[in-house]
């Protein structure tokens, strides 16, 4: 087989992992492809056998995804509002992304983390890469990349999922909130919502969204109530969704502006409520 088709057929079959890598790096689909496909050209230029190409192409997407969190934590500074990563269907014909211990929680979470802190962790606790390759990968010895990762387990810790549901309990959680936020249904509202309950929403500027994340039951309540009363039109639930883990829904909301909601569930209650309606992290989603 010519060294060509060997490269080609090594990417191939790592493709799919790549992409899963550069996603939980970077919050973003369309991102995570970009890398990968910058990877590839990369890839097409070394003209000699790779004796570990798995550990190759892990280094050159995480490089190159180190080098977006760079700017990207500068165009966070002026981001309007609430940032959330781009909503992940693992529903919705992308298995191909699910087989690790991440969900949308804990990638909320990820974003209090530096880069290189965020790479350790991935790469050490989620993608089981061995210290060393860390090490080479990020240019640190294998003393400090387990410093990193051990940071930022701390700090991630309490987000990990603990309450995963099938499709159909998803279902029945995501259109039993649909209806009772639609509707301003006080007591079905308190019976779902935790009493610490956080509403993070994400318009990015170009959608009406809040701009700071509203906590606790009594303000979610009058939030949901007030805004029942103000809609001229009801929102509408196209279809109930698994959102990276999370129960949630695809809909139309009261301005008639497409949105994602996922639903973060702790102990039976929901404990978070995502809403992501920016139009750029929407781009990949079926709407109809």
């Amino acid at each position: 087989m010519e060294l060509a088709d060997r490269h080609l057929a090594d990417f191939e079959a790592r493709r799919a992992y790549l992409v899963r890598l550069g996603y939980r790096m970077l919050g973003s689909v369309s991102e995570a492809e970009d890398v990968v496909q910058d990877a590839w050209l990369r890839w097409t230029g070394v003209d000699e056998d790779v004796q570990s190409p798995a550990a190759y192409l892990t280094r050159i997407v995480t490089r190159l995804c180190l080098d977006r969190l760079k700017s990207a934590r500068v165009r966070r500074e002026t981001y309007v509002g609430t940032w959330l990563p781009e909503p992940l269907l693992t529903s919705a014909g992308q298995s191909e992304m699910i087989g690790d211990d991440i969900g949308f929680s804990l990638m909320v979470a990820m974003e209090r983390l530096s880069p290189l802190e965020r790479a350790a962790f991935l790469l050490h606790d989620v993608f089981d890469v061995p210290l060393t390759e860390i090490a080479a990968t990020i240019d640190r010895q294998p003393a400090a990349v387990r410093q990193l990762a051990s940071r930022a387990r701390r700090h991630v810790r309490e987000s990990r999922p603990r309450f995963r549901v099938d499709e159909t309990e998803a279902g029945r959680i995501g259109a039993a909130f649909f209806a009772a936020a639609r509707d301003g249904d006080v007591a079905a509202l308190s019976a779902l919502l935790a009493r610490a309950v956080e509403i993070h929403t994400d318009g990015g500027g170009k959608v009406s969204a809040f701009r700071n994340v509203v906590r606790g039951l009594d303000h979610a309540l009058r939030l949901f109530a007030v805004q029942s009363r103000k809609e001229a039109r009801a929102p509408v639930l196209l279809r109930t969704i698994i959102v990276d883990g999370l129960p949630g829904y695809l809909g139309w909301n009261a301005s008639g502006r497409f949105q994602a909601v996922a639903l973060g569930v702790d102990e039976g209650k929901i404990s978070a409520i995502y809403i992501i309606s920016n139009p750029d992290k929407l781009a990949h989603l079926p709407r109809l």
